[in-house]
């Protein structure tokens, strides 16, 4: 594989290696097919990729290939259609199955894995109570701090050889079968230099097999101290991203933090004057609201803030997970209100709409179990914006003359669907299933004769082709129920002009010194 760094400007795919046929291999076939010629420069493959058992592959087992579903042939076959990868590292935890935890469990105490993980009374031990279940329930100053994921202690009780049970962290995904087998997620304790011996070895063999981008999961949970929220702890947040952002550096390779927080935090903000790619989540929440409301203010004025700071963006529609709502709030921050994308009516007109529609929901919780807010709304984009495809051509148009790396889920591509039974069947975490519908290759085929397809690679291939999208953005003025926005690069350009409240739009654009315009 190619070791060049420099990362591409162009439109990237994103699926699991799955999502399409039955393997990585169909997916590949797709690309080949002349449809899509010149449509996608980079790929970001979801962790299915490598080993894994729970939650749809963010649950590691380790980072060798998963051969059931990916070859070396594929990565050979990507890198010849000259498209670059993007991986994940899920820096916070690992499957119960990975050969560290196995090790624990088999060894116990005497394990060399013994500190690689975090157990939970070591942890708090002088810092709380022992409950009647033998684990520490920690002092309220400290517990109410807490950022929790799910109700109840983020914990997994797991059997060791002396006979005993012991509470390990576990800040995501758990399951537990009646049998007592049991699967998990389970956090890892960044203060073992054995953790950062795997980050090294993992981060060379994605290296190798030919990732440029590598997105830090879960980062903001890793680092945990006593006292604070162990979600984005400063400055130990930081100290562990420059180390993992020195490794990736050595292996040519250029990180993407993923956090969800309010914007009203400015997380971002200090993420991306950190010099760090940064996920756009608010362009979801944003594009419905300005095409349900025919209002354009509150994504422009976004829009003009990511130009005049400079922030380096990978945006979104749709994505393996939810339609990100939480993001979009204000924040109290030392006592100051700091002001949201848009406001707490707003944002709770988003989440009604799309639920209205089918959409399901994923929460939040505090210490005690109780539900703070939505955190964010599981569908396909297509059935959240009620299954109309000239809003879905209108959203994908904004998506790809906004400033940064447009990332294209496969599903909304085709225009997916509520996949309700998926959900319905898929356990804790059925949510998410709604939007992860598996297309075969007759799909494929019969989506490339719909207009809404074949609309959407059209504006897919503009983005990754033309030198206009390699230079400056301007946004020009206009009326709120109206956008217009001009890339230019010397004498190329592409211009987006969109009325939102006929919904038709228009992109105009310069080719090898020819101008053209299409309307939709």
């Amino acid at each position: 594989m190619s070791k060049d760094s420099k990362i591409t400007n162009g439109v990237m795919l994103n699926a699991y290696p799955d999502s399409i046929g039955t393997n990585l291999s169909d997916l590949v076939a797709m690309l080949q097919m002349p449809e899509f010629k010149n449509t996608f420069s980079l790929f970001y493959v979801l962790p299915t990729f490598f080993n894994s058992d729970l939650d749809r592959g963010f649950s590691i087992i380790d980072y060798n290939l998963n051969e059931e579903l990916v070859s070396e042939d594929d990565l050979k076959a990507l890198e010849k259609l000259d498209i670059q990868l993007k991986f994940d590292i899920v820096l916070n935890h690992l499957s119960v199955a990975s050969p560290q935890f196995k090790d624990l469990l088999k060894h116990g105490n005497q394990s060399k894995y013994k500190d690689f993980f975090i157990n939970w009374n070591t942890f708090w031990e002088g810092n709380g109570t022992i409950g009647d279940d033998g684990v520490i329930i920690p002092k309220d100053e400290f517990l109410n701090k807490l950022f929790m994921r799910k109700s109840g202690l983020p914990i997994l009780k797991v059997p060791f050889p002396d006979g005993t049970e012991q509470p390990y962290w576990n800040t995501f995904y758990q399951k537990v079968n009646d049998d007592k087998s049991f699967l998990g997620q389970m956090d890892v304790n960044a203060n073992s230099e054995l953790v950062w011996d795997f980050y090294e070895e993992t981060l060379k063999k994605v290296s190798d097999f030919g990732c440029k981008i590598l997105r830090l999961d879960a980062f903001a949970y890793l680092h945990k101290e006593i006292g604070q929220t162990n979600f984005f702890n400063k400055p130990g947040t930081w100290d562990y991203l420059k180390r993992i952002k020195e490794i990736a550096r050595k292996n040519n390779l250029t990180v993407l933090p993923e956090i969800h927080a309010e914007y009203g935090l400015h997380l971002h903000d200090e993420v991306a004057n950190e010099g760090y790619y940064i996920y756009d989540f608010f362009l979801p929440g944003l594009t419905i609201h300005t095409i349900e409301n025919s209002n354009s203010l509150a994504l422009l004025t976004w829009a003009k803030e990511i130009i005049n700071k400079g922030y380096k963006t990978v945006n979104m529609l749709g994505c393996h997970d939810g339609i990100p709502v939480l993001d979009l709030k204000g924040k109290s921050v030392n006592g100051v209100y700091n002001k949201g994308l848009l406001e707490d009516d707003e944002i709770e007109s988003i989440m009604n709409k799309i639920i209205e529609r089918g959409g399901r929901v994923k929460n939040l919780y505090d210490p005690s179990g109780k539900k703070i807010s939505y955190y964010q709304i599981n569908a396909t984009f297509f059935s959240a914006l009620g299954e109309d495809e000239q809003k879905l051509l209108l959203a994908r148009a904004i998506q790809l003359f906004m400033p940064g790396i447009p990332q294209v889920w496969y599903l909304d591509l085709f225009a997916g669907k509520n996949n309700y039974k998926a959900a319905d069947n898929g356990g804790s975490a059925g949510h998410k299933e709604i939007n992860r519908t598996t297309l075969s290759i007759q799909d494929i085929e019969n989506g490339l004769k719909k207009d809404v397809v074949i609309n959407q690679l059209e504006m897919i291939r503009l983005r990754n082709t033309l030198k206009a999208f390699s230079g400056e953005i301007k946004i020009n003025e206009t009326p709120k129920n109206e956008i217009d926005i001009m890339w230019v690069n010397d004498e190329d350009f592409a211009q987006l002009k969109v009325n939102l409240q006929k919904r038709d739009f228009s992109i105009s654009y310069s080719n090898n010194g020819e101008n053209k315009s299409i309307t939709f």
